[in-house]
């Protein structure tokens, strides 16, 4: 793979660029997971690996073998440097690695990368730590989980009101509307889980995926019709595969199928989605006007520079921004797919050195983000009551019709009387009075004819009218737990 290095010296990091995820985003592991030495480091086990194999043919020596061994985790600050001094001479960047890696392995050197082509090293690395990556993933995707299965039982039964159209509707329970999230973040899980399962190397099938340069080295006939279809990979191919514990597909070009980025980052986008619904409705539920919900705010936090009184919900609002990002990207790797002409352009090189990593550095700091917001998560029940009792017998007439109707009143009339009332109450409400409709309702006669104000004024409290809400928010909390394991709580 070709990259041209134009640094010619080591500026100091505060006058170079910096990419924010050097030091605001993600986390220490997901960042060394995507660091320059772990990707040369990945290089050399495969390196390693094609090399034990080959020595298992007899077209490696022993002595060759363990050179390579005793220098394959000696990537440091000096072997990098020497590696960006030899690309800037020769613009390759894997052959830059292979001349620096060599020089520390005097015996061994000279058959570092035999018979390989650049991607046979780095596409099979790259699988490597795409799955290395889906499991930091999925361990954040996690514990955030189970965060979020104790905030839902928590609060399975205490009600709020729900919104449709960012109106008033109905009663539920504020741990029922964090199931819904929980809900969505189960589906992610299972599907990243089926991802990470179903990630495949290139293999080791040279320049434009046909082996031959491997079956020239190793002597083998051009395999028959039937031995082809018994047996599609070649012996040296399965003995490096099974080294590094990776599957390939079955054909490839000079590439692995550029669909499998693609899916990856859609995986990592879905959970992007997840994220950013719950974070937009926190914002929503932190706005002092409902003030239900809150993120953690620090005893020495700073909410504005001009305004000293604000309590920005700035860890959701970063949420959202990142999110917004990442789904993004996937179009980015559809391009590099449906753009890879024939077998292979080198087109989607540059963005991939971008895309790849920073998709799952911004995943890595919203989960970690949302853990931190769910597990510190500040409910306000007085002000959900609040709502509740400003809000909730509108909704409550619903159940008082349905008893009406029961006792032998007309649905259409009775419908017309609680429309009026309700009318009535909004206009009072409007001018500053508290909601005046349970009184309405109570004194009408129409309605106590049938139902008697204590039995109407009893109806009317929507507290209680959150139908199985408490239920299902624990089943789905059960459901989370189940599909976490036994060690999730």
């Amino acid at each position: 793979m070709q990259s041209p290095v134009h640094n010619t010296s080591s500026p100091s990091q505060i006058d170079d660029y910096q990419s924010p995820f050097t030091v605001r985003y993600a986390g220490p592991v997901m960042r060394a997971l995507w660091s320059e030495r772990h990707k040369r480091l990945l290089w050399r086990r495969v390196w390693l690996a094609l090399a034990e194999a080959q020595h298992e043919l007899g077209i490696v020596r022993a002595e060759q073998l363990a050179d390579l061994r005793a220098h394959a985790e000696e990537v440091t600050e000096a072997s990098i440097a020497r590696a960006l001094e030899i690309e800037r001479e020769i613009h390759h960047d894997l052959m830059a690695e292979v001349r620096a890696f060599a020089e520390q392995c005097p015996v061994g050197g000279g058959i570092i990368h035999l018979g390989a082509t650049s991607m046979d090293i780095e596409d099979n690395a790259d699988a490597l730590r795409l799955r290395e990556a889906l499991d930091e993933v999925l361990a954040g995707l996690a514990r955030l989980i189970a965060a979020f299965a104790d905030k839902v039982e928590q609060y399975a039964d205490t009600p709020c009101m729900a919104f449709t159209h960012l109106q008033p509707a109905e009663p539920t329970t504020i741990g029922y509307r964090l199931a819904q999230h929980l809900q969505d973040l189960l589906t992610d899980l299972e599907h990243l889980r089926r991802l990470r399962a179903d990630i495949k190397g290139k293999g080791f099938k040279g320049a434009v995926g046909t082996s031959a340069s491997y079956l020239e080295l190793t002597g083998e006939a051009q395999p028959t019709a039937n031995e082809q279809a018994d047996a599609p990979t070649h012996p040296l191919e399965k003995r490096v595969l099974a080294k590094l514990g990776l599957e390939a597909f079955p054909v490839a070009t000079q590439t692995y199928p550029r669909k499998q980025d693609w899916l990856v980052v859609n995986g990592l986008a879905s959970v992007a989605q997840s994220l950013y619904k719950f974070a937009f409705d926190l914002r929503v539920l932190q706005s002092p006007p409902i003030g239900e919900w809150a993120e953690p705010f620090g005893a020495k936090q700073v909410g504005s520079s001009a305004m000293p009184f604000k309590r920005n919900p700035i860890q959701a609002e970063k949420i959202d921004s990142l999110a917004r990002y990442i789904a993004a990207l996937p179009r980015v790797l559809w391009d590099n797919a449906a753009h890879s002409l024939l077998e292979r352009t080198l087109d989607d090189s540059a963005n991939r050195r971008v895309v790849l990593s920073e998709a799952f550095l911004a995943t890595d700091e919203i989960i970690r983000t949302a853990e931190r917001i769910v597990s510190g998560l500040r409910v306000n029940e007085r002000h959900a009551a609040s709502t509740m009792q400003r809000y909730g017998p509108f909704a409550a007439t619903e159940r008082l019709l349905m008893a009406l109707v029961k006792a032998g009143a007309d649905r259409q009339a009775m419908h017309e009387r609680i429309r009026e009332h309700s009318l009535a109450a909004w206009a009072a409400m409007n001018a500053g009075q508290s909601n005046p409709l349970i009184e309405y309702l109570c004194a009408d006669p129409h309605i106590t004819h049938y139902i008697d104000a204590a039995k109407a004024r009893a109806l009317l409290d929507a507290d209680d009218y959150v139908g199985d809400a408490p239920r299902r928010a624990r089943s789905m909390a059960a459901l989370a737990r189940a599909a976490l394991g036994p060690t999730s709580r």
